[in-house]
């Protein structure tokens, strides 16, 4: 049997624009337009020889850090965009959620989009209309379906987006990380369902930072490392590769991490992981760990935010927090260089590797998203008195909990 995907030596090239004075005014862009100066420029493969098959029923999981090729290999799957070399054979009808609202009309209400994105599948109005009452089931939108889409949350969107791409029954359904702008229960509610259309046959291409989400789902994965497939096998053997990647790069780093020095656009400059108020890429069970994310931006922040997830080994988060939800470190005036700092007085995380996405933005815009950037241990602590609990069962540590006995 003919796989449902070939892609054959794949490859997608960009072409990159450097500014050769820094930054320019408007009258500056103006004089050198007269002067027919041009910027210099130079080529980047964000993908170089890709090749690889899929079987009919296969769940592939695509994974690799920022950068990658990972994103940009979807789009190319989808068509979204050409590849520069090789090509894809396709033999199944695909549907893809890469982007909140990718396939959808903002004036349209959630009604005529449900209607109008599955007509983009190739699919006929009475197989939608069979459809229907599970997609609005399923998404939760049953209150707003005749309110126009631009209304809708980024949340609401994407529960209506994948909605329409599940249950419409595409052959092939390719996602993308986009699943984590959903809460918890949403996003369990989707991994339920993308197993049971891999149980029902179908095929499925799947991009996730969360490494638990992508062994369950998937039984074979994919590495990518800047634009190469580097390693292609059985989903267990692939995210233990990614992860001996992560901490051949990071172990390194000793608390104190530089990024972005020369390039404006970037905000994060530094990153410092400190326990006990020393510089430290290893922690303790109890100490008092402290992240401090140095920015500097080309405008004026009025709200800016830091946000924190730190993952397990497995990429499973455990403490997701950002400084909108709690008091402190709040600019009193409009601020473009600085430092943001979270302090936990008292860490919970039981010993083991944890990995850390940060999120640094202005008011509810994100400017830069780094993840699996930088990775610490958490040792044991000396606990006098009792054991500690097995953290087989346990994924936070408490050290003081109260107990009483009593005969009545």
């Amino acid at each position: 049997m003919k796989p449902i995907l070939e892609i054959q030596n794949i490859s997608k090239k960009f072409r990159i624009s450097h500014q050769t004075n820094g930054y320019l005014s408007l009258r500056d862009r103006m004089m050198n337009a007269l002067k027919f100066e041009k910027n210099s420029t130079e080529d980047f493969w964000a993908l170089k020889d890709i090749s690889f098959e899929v079987q009919a029923g296969e769940s592939i999981g695509i994974i690799g850090r920022n950068g990658a090729g990972k994103s940009t290999l979807l789009k190319i799957l989808s068509k979204i965009t050409p590849p520069t070399t090789g090509k894809i054979i396709s033999r199944g009808r695909m549907a893809s959620l890469l982007e909140v609202g990718t396939g959808f009309h903002p004036e349209l209400t959630g009604r005529e989009n449900i209607f109008f994105n599955g007509s983009l599948l190739g699919m006929k109005r009475k197989e939608i209309e069979n459809k229907f009452d599970e997609i609005v089931d399923f998404s939760g939108t049953e209150k707003f379906l005749d309110t126009p889409l631009k209304h809708y949350s980024s949340g609401m969107q994407l529960r209506l987006a994948f909605a329409v791409a599940a249950f419409l029954e595409p052959e092939i359904l390719i996602i993308d990380e986009v699943l984590a702008v959903g809460d918890a229960e949403f996003q369990k509610k989707c991994l339920g369902k993308m197993e049971d259309v891999s149980k029902s046959g179908r095929t499925i291409l799947f991009v996730s930072h969360n490494m638990a989400a992508v062994q369950s789902l998937c039984t074979k994965s994919i590495l990518l490392k800047n634009g190469k497939l580097q390693f292609i096998n059985s989903s267990d053997e692939v995210i233990q590769a990614y992860f001996n990647q992560i901490e051949g790069n990071l172990k390194k780093h000793n608390g104190v991490l530089v990024f972005n020095q020369n390039i404006k656009a970037k905000p994060i400059k530094k990153i410092e992981i400190l326990c006990d108020g020393r510089n430290s890429n290893t922690a303790y069970m109890g100490c008092q760990l402290e992240i401090r994310v140095h920015f500097k931006t080309t405008t004026n922040l009025d709200a800016p935010v830091l946000g924190i997830i730190l993952k397990d080994s497995q990429g499973v988060p455990m403490i997701g927090v950002n400084n909108k939800h709690y008091a402190g470190n709040i600019a009193e005036h409009p601020i473009s260089e600085g430092c943001i700092s979270m302090s936990i007085p008292y860490l919970t995380l039981f010993e083991g590797v944890y990995h850390a996405d940060i999120h640094f933005g202005n008011g509810y815009s994100d400017f830069e998203i780094l993840q699996d950037c930088f990775e610490f241990t958490v040792e044991p602590m000396k606990f006098a008195s009792g054991e500690i609990p097995d953290k087989r069962f346990n994924k936070l540590f408490i050290k003081e909990i109260e107990w009483t006995l009593g005969s009545k």
